[in-house]
C-alpha cells in the first residue's frame, strides 16, 4: 500500500472540507503579501517558497522517516506550480489583487473536463450548474470595478491571470495524481525545491529586484513561506481525500478572501457587483458540495485519488 493510501484509507469527507476551506481561505492573502514583499514577481515566488522549504523538510521527515527521491510527477508538480506562480504574480502587477486572483482561479472547466476525461469522475447535471454558479460569481468579482484599483495595464494583467488558471489547472490534476503514491508533506517538499530554482532564474532573467530591502518586506517574504505552508500544504492534503472536480470549486472561496485582503491592505475597495459576485461564487461551493455526494463520491477502498 502506497502512502497516500494507507493515509486516506476509511475516512470521512467533511475533515477534508474543512481542511480544504481553511488551505484556500490561508492562500487568499498570499496575492496581498506577495505585493508586500517589494521584490519582483517571479522573486516573489521564490521566497515564498525558499522560506517554506526548511520547515517542509522537517514536517516530511516527520511524517515519513525521510524525503526520499523525487518521482516524476513531483517534478512536473515543482513545475506546474512555479509557472503558476510566474504568471499570477505579473498578473498582480498590472490589476488588482482581487481581479488577478478570481481570474487565476477560473479553473474548474478545465479540472472537470480532465477529472472527467482522465480520471472517470463524472459529475451530475446539478455539479455542473454549481460550478457555473461559483464560476458566475467568480466572473461578477472580475468584471465589477471597484474605487483604489490599481491599472497599470489591466488588459495584459488580465491576460496573465487567465493564463495562470491554465497552468493552475494542470497543477491541481498533477497532484491529484501524485497523490495517489505521495504523501502530502514530501510532495510539498520535493515540488517546491523544484519550483524555487525556476522562479529564481526566471526573476534573475526578468532582472527583477531579488532582494527584499526593509524589515516589513523581510517579514512579508517569510509570511509567504508560511502560507504556503498552511494554504497549499492543507489543499495537497485534502486533495488526497477529495475528487479534483469538487476541490476546485471549493478553493474558489480564495478570491473572496483575497478581494477583501486587497480592500484592506490597499483600498482596493468592493464595488457592488463584486460584492454581489462574492456572494454568488459561495452560494456555488455550497451547492457544488451538497450536488457531489451521490456522483463525485471516491470509490471504496480506492485511497489518495483527488
Amino acid at each position: 500500500m502506497s502512502e497516500a493510501a494507507g493515509e486516506a484509507q476509511a475516512h470521512p469527507r467533511w475533515p477534508a472540507l474543512g481542511v480544504l476551506v481553511f488551505g484556500a481561505c490561508v492562500i487568499g492573502f498570499s496575492g496581498a503579501f506577495t505585493r508586500l514583499t517589494g521584490t519582483g514577481p517571479a522573486a516573489a515566488g521564490f521566497w515564498r517558497l525558499a522560506c517554506a522549504l526548511p520547515l517542509l523538510a522537517i514536517m516530511a521527515k516527520a511524517a515519513t522517516g525521510a524525503v526520499g527521491r523525487p518521482t516524476r510527477i513531483a517534478l512536473l508538480v515543482g513545475l506546474l506550480f512555479a509557472l503558476d506562480l510566474g504568471f499570477w504574480h505579473y498578473g498582480l502587477k498590472y490589476t488588482s489583487v482581487a481581479v488577478s486572483t478570481v481570474l487565476s482561479n477560473l479553473t474548474p472547466v478545465v479540472v472537470t473536463g480532465f477529472a472527467w476525461a482522465v480520471f472517470k469522475q463524472r459529475p451530475g447535471g446539478l455539479f455542473l450548474v454549481a460550478m457555473a454558479v461559483a464560476v458566475g460569481g467568480a466572473w461578477m468579482m472580475g468584471v465589477g470595478k471597484g474605487a483604489g484599483a490599481p491599472e497599470l495595464n489591466a488588459p495584459l494583467g488580465n491576460a496573465l491571470s487567465l493564463t495562470t488558471a491554465f497552468w493552475y489547472a494542470l497543477y491541481f490534476l498533477a497532484v491529484s495524481q501524485a497523490r495517489r503514491s505521495m504523501a502530502a508533506s514530501r510532495l510539498m517538499f520535493w515540488s517546491s525545491l523544484v519550483g524555487a530554482p525556476l522562479l529564481l532564474a526566471a526573476a534573475a532573467l526578468m532582472s527583477e529586484q531579488l532582494w527584499p530591502t526593509t524589515w516589513p518586506e523581510i517579514a512579508a517574504c517569510v509570511g509567504l513561506g508560511l502560507i504556503h505552508i498552511g494554504g497549499q500544504g492543507s489543499i495537497a492534503w485534502a486533495m488526497g481525500r477529495l475528487p479534483a472536480a469538487l476541490a476546485s470549486v471549493v478553493v474558489l472561496v480564495q478570491p473572496v478572501v483575497a478581494t477583501y485582503a486587497g480592500w484592506l491592505l490597499f483600498g482596493e475597495a468592493l464595488g457592488p457587483l463584486q460584492a454581489a459576485g462574492a456572494v454568488v461564487a459561495l452560494a456555488g461551493v455550497v451547492l457544488a458540495q451538497w450536488a457531489s455526494r451521490p456522483s463525485l463520491t471516491l470509490p471504496s477502498g480506492e485511497g489518495g485519488r483527488a
